[in-house]
């Protein structure tokens, strides 16, 4: 370890300061601007910051007393306008990285709304919080600011449920605002005992609680909790995936559904449990597929439930292994498909072989796997007209990413 001073010329890709070493290398520094100069704890390639020696003009105070050292936010000292040209940039330059330089690419767009409505938190010794930086060690919180309303109280109901489950080791939960209440998933919980399940109801009815399951077993149920998909109410399953914030849902779905209107049939793949196919079914044919079962039960629940949709279709298949192919997409003219952080290249592959699609949206949550499926597309004869980059986890270096192709 040495003590150095250094200059922080540019933010890097995962939201830290980077410096030069003076050997042509860089140093990475948490919690630092590009401009300012800063004295830091050197080990290898990782600073540590001491003190900050001259400030940026853009550096501002930080919303969150736990900021430096809870490890869930790194940019809240920065000013909204470089932020978000920073996160901007970071999907320009991975799509030139893929020769794709010349797409237009539309200024982030700001969906934090009333904030993330999902988190999940780790109790340890009867605290509840997050890991810090690069670290294992665990910071309690009992509160975050950029959390919706309805989620400052996660923290402590957290704690209450693993002590009333009696984890006597690092505990996750999962805790989603829904429309009707918490909906609370104990990770790595087993089948607790009848006295730890009482327990579960007495903090249920505590904090009022809709749901409690562990490892998919529910637990205690006191009303459905619901989400609304564009008039659609879904019940997802435990622990199911949901877009971080409301507001980001409705913008990411609003760009998804435009883009596609006036396509009769329409493939929406790794759908989850709808959030994009039960929105297009008010105005097409949708065929849903994701892997997860139980996001499909959830799904088709919710269409049985509705009316005024267009027929609906929904299968479970790995995509990943097994991509729909371009015989089974006969009929379909349009495509969404929304992957996990690995992206989807074989099931591009299949898309761009389906003669009948002419217009397809990527939305993604990694700028690097997007213009690689992007390039995929390109290369079998899509235009990329333009992508949106979408802000749902503020004051972080993750950015939701919406491409519209056509041929």
């Amino acid at each position: 370890m040495s003590v150095m001073e250094l200059a922080i010329t540019q933010m890097g890709a995962r939201g830290e300061g980077v410096a030069d070493d003076g050997r042509g290398g860089a140093i990475y520094v948490p919690y630092t601007l590009p401009g300012e100069t800063v004295e830091a704890e050197v080990h290898g390639q990782r600073g540590q910051v001491r003190r900050v020696v001259a400030p940026s003009a853009d550096r501002h105070e930080p919303e969150c007393r736990y900021f430096g050292s809870c490890g869930g936010c790194l940019t809240q000292h920065w000013s909204p306008a470089p932020y978000a040209s920073w996160k901007r940039q970071l999907v320009v330059e991975a799509l030139a990285r893929r020769g794709l330089g010349d797409v237009p690419v539309a200024a982030l767009l700001d969906a934090h709304g009333t904030g993330r409505r999902r988190v999940t938190l780790t109790v340890e010794r009867g605290k509840a919080g997050f890991m810090a930086h690069r670290s294992h060690d665990l910071v309690a919180v009992d509160r975050c600011p950029v959390l919706a309303p309805a989620l400052q109280t996660a923290p402590a109901v957290a704690a209450a449920l693993a002590r009333a489950v009696g984890a006597r080791k690092p505990l996750k939960v999962h805790v989603l605002a829904s429309d009707s209440g918490l909906d609370c998933e104990l990770i790595g919980v087993g089948d607790p005992e009848l006295d730890a399940r009482v327990k579960v109801a007495g903090v249920a009815e505590a904090f009022d609680l809709a749901r409690v399951t562990a490892s998919g077993e529910l637990l205690i149920e006191r009303r459905r909790p619901v989400l609304d998909a564009g008039g659609v109410a879904v019940t997802p399953p435990p622990g199911g995936f949901a877009q971080a914030t409301a507001a980001g849902e409705q913008a990411l779905a609003a760009l998804v559904t435009r883009a596609l209107e006036g396509q009769p049939i329409v493939a929406d793949l790794f759908c989850g449990w709808g959030a994009f196919g039960l929105r297009l079914a008010r105005q097409s044919k949708v065929l849903e597929m994701d892997s997860e079962k139980a996001s499909i039960t959830a799904l088709e629940a919710a269409v049985r439930g509705t009316s005024g949709l267009k027929p609906v279709v929904a299968r479970t298949r790995d995509l990943m292994r097994d991509p729909l192919t371009a015989a089974e997409m006969k009929g379909v003219t349009g495509v969404v498909f929304d992957p996990p952080r690995a992206g989807a290249a074989a099931q591009a592959a299949e898309i761009v072989s389906t003669p009948g699609v002419v217009k397809v949206v990527a939305v993604s949550c990694d700028a690097g796997t997007f213009a690689r499926d992007a390039s995929v597309l390109a290369d079998g004869g899509f235009r990329l007209e333009q992508v949106v980059p979408v802000d749902q986890f503020r004051h972080t270096a993750h950015v939701e990413m919406v491409g519209v192709f056509s041929r």
